[in-house]
Order: structure tokens, then C-alpha cells, then sequence
């Protein structure tokens, strides 16, 4: 074993101990040997066979699967470099970032100033009732919004993630002929090209059916979709998470998709997770927090105003409170080139020794950020399955689309995919755009930041996030961009201005995810 086995091994073990896991094996190890007639000789087989044969060899190579997967990939040659480094190796892109950081903190100061209302305070013992009473209902009755605003929306963050250049390359006159600066994105950050995207997402090629298109080619969809069920119900049975990545590549049948998508995300839940939640919404009645308020409005001017989301209100103030006060979020920023947002205790102000983490996740929600939980609501009933499921979701994902970074599956990384795929297929559009002051980026950003979700119907956004979570990848988002674009050329090459454009693209209602994915990516 050498130095990077043996410290992936440490980080696993570690990682095993910090879970109920490592613990419940062993007993039942115990248990195992405790039962065992054999010779002492043969005890350690006969453990081994009884763990395999109670199924927790299966549990086990879950968890080191899901372990694996956050791992950051860290090139062979930079093993001992600083962690800071790892979570952005690029200084002017981690300085970008921590501006950033200092902005929205200062707006959300600057509105408790103006509102005269404190970042958390305790709440009164009627309000804790009140709350208690009204839990599964908080869409009635909630707190006064008229004068809480979103502290950023997606247009604010584009504005910053355009303005990013590397200082020592600017005016350099590097850029050769055959990458002219078309497109906002001006940061170098190595994203795939057009085929490298067709060797990933082979499974998808039009030659395969697909689950989510209604063109079967000379397989009824009826004989398809039977086989595809009778399949499906084989691998739940294996409760694997690579052999459930594998089939859902072609897309998941709606009725397993909720099973599936937990054993992709390795969402098992127990009673102590239960209790979790429990605890976390105790946290939710002690302390009124302005997130809160952020939060609610939020969701009034989102999903609320949503024909397909606005039955869900309850169920996502139910899911995006406790989240805010779940330190267990924070793991997440040891590979995010964010950091959590710190605040001081009151009458502590600059005393680092008081300063908190604010919210207690870390997570400062943006206009639109209730969108990452709307479409899940259509697949668990149970609210701390939801819960835990939106949590995998974001920090193993979402997180990346708001956060500024070098990481190819970063918000900017994405953009720059999007605009070099648009540039090398659609040339004579994109050139169009630009000359009537229309750049692509103004448009697509908000989709990419929001994984689609408010913009396509919901049935199309769960296919979309189906390849998300089966690919592992949100590349996904920018190849549907382009799609979206190429798709709607014939009215586009005809506009004039920015507004024409997005009334063009302004709807997206009607289309259909799969087919578009494959045209962009086999048509040619």
C-alpha cells in the first residue's frame, strides 16, 4: 500500500467512525462469533460469510462507494499540498470568491440595519406554540415579508462571475485566433469538448431507448418500459449504488425512481435519523432567525407563484428551516471554495474568539434557492426522507452552481461548457446574439443556477436530474442549454434585442428533455 492508499484508508476509517455504521458492524460481528460452532482457526471466515450472508457486506461497500465519491480528485503530484489549495487552487478565482462572500454579508447586515431586526433571537415561549401548532402549515399565517428582500439573485452573481480574469493574462494577447473571446467567460478552466461529452454520455445516444422519450424506434414504448420495470425491480433488489448509477443512465421508471435515487445518494435512513430531524426542528421553534425570513420569501415568490410547485409550500418550509440550522452542511465546504459566513455574538463585534457560523449551515439562500427542493417533493411523501435527500442533493451537487470556482463542474466552469458548445455548433447564432447585444450567458445562467428547476415542467426536470445523479456530473445542464438554443434558432437568428430573445426563450414548458439531450449530442 503506498502514501495515498494508506491515507485514503485513515480518511475512510475515520469517516466510518464518525457514522453508527463501523459501530453496528462490529456488533454484529459479535453477534456473528457468539453463534459460531467452528475452531477458532475458522472463526474469522465464518465472521466474514455471516456479515456477507446478514447482507452488510452490501452496507459496506456502500459506504465506501459514497466515501469515494466526495472524495476531491487531487492529482498524483500535488498529495501534500496545503487543503486550502484543494478547495480552489487559483488565487484570484479564491479572492473573487471571498469578495463575494463579504458582499452578501454586508447586504444581510445592511437589512437588518434598515429593519431595525437582529441576525437570531430567542423566541418567546407563545411563539415556540404557535410554531409548534402550526408546523405543518406554516404557508398560513407567516411572518410579515413586505419588507425582506433576497439578498442576491442570479442576475447579481452572473454580474460577478462575468467580471472574472486572471490579472496576469489580461491584455497578454495569448488568445489565438481559433478561441476568440466571444462569450463573457474569460477565465481558462479546462472543460470538455463535444466529443469528450459523447464518450461520457454514451448510454444516452439515440441508438439506445430511453426512459423519458416516446420514440422507442422499432421497440414498442409499452415492451420497453416492461422490461425496463422488471429490470429496475432486479437492481432495487441489490440496494448497490454503482449497479443503480448503471441503470439509471437510461433514465429511472417513475415508480422506482424515489428508491433509486436514495441508493444512488445513499439515503438509508434509521431512527437516529428521525431523531435528527426532531432535533432540528427544536432548533427551528428556540431561535427566529432572519434566514428564516429569507427563506419564506423565497418561496412565496417562487414556488408559490408555480402552478406545479404551490401545493408543496408546506412541505419545503418543512425541509429548508431545519436545513438552515444543520451543521452537518458544513462538511461540504472542506471541498467548496466557499467558506461559511461567520457573524459575532452581540456587543462581541471583531472578538474572533465570538464568532459563529450564521446560519448554522452556512448557507445564505438566494433568490430562487426553495427551487432545489420543489421537484423532490413529487417523489417522497415522507418529509425527513425529502429532507435528507435535498441534503445529499446539495452538497454533493447544488452547491457547486452558487459558489464562484475553478472546479469543471462549477457555476463558471458550466458557463464557459455552455458557451464553447454553443460557439462550436451553433457559430452563426451565437455570432447573431452577440451583435445584436444579446450574449447567450445573459439567458441561460439563471437555468444553469437553478438546475432548470421553475423553467421546464416538473416530469422533465426529475429525467434531467435522473442523468445528474447517474452520470454523477452536472455537465448535463449546460449540453440541455445548448440544445434549448439550437432548437429554438429559426426565431432566434431572427431577433434584435435582449428582451426579444428571452421572450423567445421565455417558455419552456413544452419540451422534452431526453430528445433534446440526444440531438445536441448524436445529431451530428
Amino acid at each position: 500500500m503506498d502514501t495515498e492508499q494508506a491515507d485514503l484508508f485513515v480518511n475512510l476509517l475515520a469517516s466510518l467512525r464518525s457514522t453508527t455504521l463501523l459501530n453496528e458492524l462490529l456488533c454484529a460481528a459479535q453477534d456473528e462469533a457468539q453463534k459460531s460452532n467452528c475452531r477458532i482457526s475458522e472463526l474469522r471466515k465464518s465472521v466474514q460469510n455471516g456479515l456477507v450472508m446478514s447482507d452488510w457486506d452490501r452496507k459496506l461497500r456502500n459506504a465506501v462507494y459514497k466515501f469515494l465519491l466526495s472524495q476531491p480528485k487531487i492529482p498524483k503530484n500535488n498529495l501534500h499540498v496545503n487543503p486550502e489549495l484543494l478547495k480552489e487552487p487559483i488565487p484570484y478565482i479564491m479572492k473573487a470568491q471571498l469578495t463575494w462572500e463579504k458582499k452578501i454579508l454586508k447586504s444581510l447586515n445592511s437589512m437588518c440595519t434598515e429593519l431595525t431586526i437582529p441576525l437570531a433571537r430567542s423566541r418567546t415561549d407563545k411563539d415556540k406554540k404557535d410554531l409548534t401548532t402550526r408546523w405543518t402549515e406554516l404557508g398560513v399565517d407567516g411572518p410579515d415579508l413586505s419588507q425582506i428582500r433576497p439578498v442576491y439573485a442570479p442576475k447579481d452573481f452572473l454580474d460577478v462571475v462575468i467580471n472574472l480574469q486572471n490579472p496576469n493574462s489580461a491584455n497578454s494577447g495569448n488568445i489565438g485566433t481559433h478561441d476568440l473571446p466571444w462569450g463573457f467567460i474569460q477565465v481558462s478552466i479546462k472543460v470538455k469538448t463535444l466529443n469528450e461529452l459523447r464518450l461520457q454520455y454514451s448510454e444516452m445516444a439515440i441508438t439506445y431507448c430511453q426512459t423519458g422519450t416516446d420514440d422507442m424506434s422499432d421497440i414498442p414504448p409499452e415492451l420497453f418500459e416492461n422490461e425496463r420495470t422488471k429490470l429496475g425491480k432486479k437492481v432495487l433488489a441489490k440496494r448497490h449504488a454503482p449497479i443503480s448509477r448503471e441503470f439509471s443512465k437510461k433514465g429511472c421508471p417513475v415508480s422506482m425512481r424515489a428508491e433509486l435515487w436514495c441508493q444512488m445518494l445513499g439515503v438509508e435512513l434509521e431512527k437516529v435519523d428521525y431523531l435528527y430531524y426532531e432535533q432540528l426542528k427544536g432548533c427551528v421553534f428556540q431561535h427566529d432567525l432572519l434566514v428564516d425570513s429569507l427563506l419564506y420569501k423565497d418561496v412565496k415568490l417562487t414556488a408559490t407563484n408555480d402552478d406545479q410547485y404551490f401545493v408543496f409550500e408546506d412541505f419545503l418550509y418543512q425541509v429548508l428551516l431545519p436545513f438552515s440550522r444543520d451543521t452537518a452542511v458544513l462538511k461540504h465546504f472542506q471541498h467548496n471554495s466557499a467558506t461559511p459566513p461567520k457573524s459575532y455574538i452581540r456587543g462581541k463585534l471583531g472578538m474572533e474568539e465570538f464568532a459563529v457560523t450564521y446560519p448554522p449551515s452556512g448557507v445564505i439562500p438566494f433568490h430562487g434557492f426553495a427551487m432545489y427542493v420543489a421537484p423532490l417533493c413529487y417523489l417522497y411523501n415522507d418529509v425527513v426522507q425529502l429532507y435528507f435527500v435535498f441534503r445529499h442533493m446539495y452538497t454533493h451537487y447544488f452547491f457547486r452552481l452558487h459558489s464562484i470556482s475553478s472546479h469543471p463542474q462549477g457555476i463558471v466552469g458550466l458557463s464557459l461548457l455552455f458557451e464553447n458548445l454553443l460557439q462550436a455548433e451553433e457559430p452563426e447564432l451565437f455570432f447573431h446574439l452577440k451583435q445584436v447585444g444579446c450574449q447567450p450567458l445573459r439567458i441561460a445562467f439563471k437555468w444553469l443556477m437553478r438546475a432548470f428547476s421553475g423553467f421546464l415542467a416538473s416530469d422533465q426536470v426529475l429525467l434531467l436530474w435522473d442523468r445528474i445523479l447517474a452520470f454523477d456530473s452536472l455537465e448535463i445542464l449546460s449540453v440541455l442549454a445548448v440544445a434549448i438554443f439550437s432548437f429554438r434558432k429559426t426565431n432566434l437568428m431572427k431577433v434584435q434585442n435582449l428582451n426579444t430573445a428571452e421572450s423567445v426563450l421565455a417558455d419552456l414548458f413544452t419540451l422534452q428533455v431526453v430528445p433534446l439531450l440526444q440531438l445536441s449530442l448524436f445529431s451530428k
